[in-house]
């Protein structure tokens, strides 16, 4: 009898060994494919054969003048992104490359404006041949911002181009590893820090797939894709577009956005969809975005604003076909000397138009068909831009009537900055919407952009306004407050009054159909000051997620 209790004592030790072992063993990694995660809004990205196939688009930012070009490598903006706790690894193989691909990770998206781009907090990976570039970039901008240089660069040599690549964050280090080989560690420094992963893929010259793509994290660290910041927002009952509504019907009280922050910054959404009713895409469907290379066209970023507008039931102001600024490289090229030249640029420039135009068919409640024709320096006569050199001044007639041979039912608009109170400026813009339309085509108003620079020189006064509105309106025409934005230099209670005598105004005129502010919070209102350096200006409603005085101004002149 005594054996038995001995065996039995054994057996419960060696029991209680299996569970304490159990219970000590260190968690497995939580491991997501995202592979096959939502990757439509990404131009040069798409689902296909193995994974995701990848093509260069060519995609840069000019400057006002044409010169330039920095590149712009897109992000996943409206499909997946990650949300990770401190560590995490990330692993991508690549195949079939036929001469370079990127692999970016940044902590949040970049500033895009239609001149530069500020390039976030992140890393780029670049494989050609058996060579890898790492580039380590830590979000702080240097002089050129045009220009941005990483913090650290290294080049390592790859054994095997096929083998995965990993990106592994432990600690406060960084690695980074082809298959089992370590080719770089690096110190984290402020790389990595919001608690985001967004991601891209892109070539500079060439074609390539990826073929697995996973993240993993320990488990419990909080790893998970997210959606856009503005998936589950709603307009908001006291909005300034419910106001608007309550007591205008059908008037629009919209805003100027970027992707970006749409999809990525909460605050951004909150403010955004809570208060407007229409959107204009800043930049996304500006030529350089939609066509970087004759007859390629990249609609991912402006068909993800579209899809969101949608979704919350808001209007879209398409901004812009014919533009001097904002030309890829292969439209600034155009030539024209000749008239077997110019033959061939109009039919290169009436494709992009029509291409566009049958694009966003049905989409788009109104269009501007022509943006800023005039002299640059505040003159009556037009810029000697490619639609200029190739159809005459006669060109927004061209325009017009082609956009409508694609979309008749898009409203289409003429804006112009300058013209927003009575003068030269203001004469010319009215002469040209007439005579286009006495040329065949079918303009049915214009924008005012109202920026207000410098309330000294650029202040618009309610008397000017209503003087202007009305002409407009004696004319047959309807008019879009299209840009508006006012600085903070001289005080924000005069910059409150202004917003609110420009809405105001707008408000009281039958001609005047809609308002949209240019932009929705300082957090994303970046210049380029004469001496190269990046400055912050404070234009707009909200203030890193706060309502400005001139927000309340433009509740107070909605009745509120």
């Amino acid at each position: 009898m005594t054996g038995r209790p001995h065996a039995l004592m054994v057996l419960l030790a060696a029991v209680l060994l299996v569970v304490v072992g159990a219970c000590s063993s260190p968690k497995p990694d939580l491991t997501l494919d995202l592979l096959h995660g939502d990757w439509r809004g990404i131009p040069g990205v798409a689902p296909g054969g193995e994974g995701l196939q990848v093509t260069a688009t060519a995609r840069r930012i000019v400057e006002q003048d044409g010169a330039g070009g920095q590149p712009n490598p897109p992000l996943n903006l409206a499909g997946t992104h990650l949300v990770v706790g401190r560590d995490f690894s990330l692993s991508a193989s690549f195949a079939r490359v036929t001469a370079d691909a990127t692999w970016a990770l940044y902590d949040r998206p970049p500033v895009i404006a239609d001149e530069f781009r500020v390039e976030p907090a992140g890393l780029r990976l670049t494989l050609e041949g058996g060579e890898l570039k790492v580039a380590v970039f830590d979000g702080t901008q240097k002089k050129d911002v045009t220009q941005p240089v990483p913090v650290r660069e290294e080049h390592a040599t790859v054994t095997d181009p096929t083998a995965p690549l990993t990106v592994r964050r432990s600690g406060d280090t960084l690695t980074v590893s082809s298959g089992a080989e370590t080719l770089s560690s690096l110190p984290l420094a402020n790389v990595f820090t919001s608690g985001q992963l967004w991601l891209g893929f892109s070539s500079d010259a060439g074609t390539f797939e990826v073929t697995a793509l996973t993240a993993a994290a320990p488990e419990g660290a909080g790893l998970h894709t997210s959606t856009a910041a503005s998936a589950d927002v709603r307009q908001s009952a006291d909005g300034l577009q419910a106001m608007a509504a309550a007591k205008h019907p059908g008037f629009l009280v919209g805003a100027a956005v970027a992707l970006g922050p749409l999809t990525g910054d909460e605050d951004y959404a909150r403010e955004f969809v809570g208060n407007f009713g229409a959107l204009t895409p800043e930049n996304a469907m500006k030529p350089q975005f939609l066509s970087p290379r004759q007859g390629v066209y990249t609609f991912e970023e402006a068909d993800a604003i579209l899809a969101i507008a949608q979704a919350k039931g808001m209007a879209v102001h398409g901004h812009t076909i014919a533009f001097t600024e904002a030309m890829p490289r292969w439209m600034q090229e155009l030539p024209s000397g000749s008239g077997v030249e110019r033959q061939a640029s109009a039919a290169a420039l009436l494709d992009y138009i029509s291409s566009v135009t049958a694009h966003f068919k049905g989409r788009l409640a109104s269009l501007d068909v022509v943006n800023e024709p005039f002299d640059a320096n505040q003159g009556t006569g037009m810029q000697p831009n490619i639609w200029y050199r190739v159809f005459g001044p006669g060109y927004p007639a061209v325009v017009s009537k082609a956009v409508y041979s694609a979309d008749p039912d898009v409203k289409q608009f003429i804006n112009e900055n300058g013209a927003d109170v009575p003068g030269r400026r203001q004469d010319a813009l009215l002469k040209l919407a007439l005579d286009t339309n006495a040329q065949g085509g079918h303009i049915d108003g214009v924008g005012l952009q109202a920026h207000v620079y410098d309330l000294a020189t650029d202040a618009i006064s309610a008397g000017a306004l209503a003087r202007t509105l009305k002409r407009f309106d004696d004319a047959g025409l309807h008019v879009r407050i299209s840009e508006n934005d006012v600085t903070d230099g001289q005080g924000t209670e005069a910059q409150a009054n202004q917003y609110a005598t420009v809405l105001a105004g707008c408000l009281r005129s039958p001609a005047c159909v809609s308002y949209t502010t240019w932009g929705v919070d300082d957090r994303y209102d970046w210049w380029i000051a004469d001496d190269g350096s990046l400055q912050q200006g404070h234009d707009h409603l909200f203030n890193e997620g706060k309502a400005t005085p001139a927000y309340d101004a433009m509740r107070r002149a909605l009745g509120g």
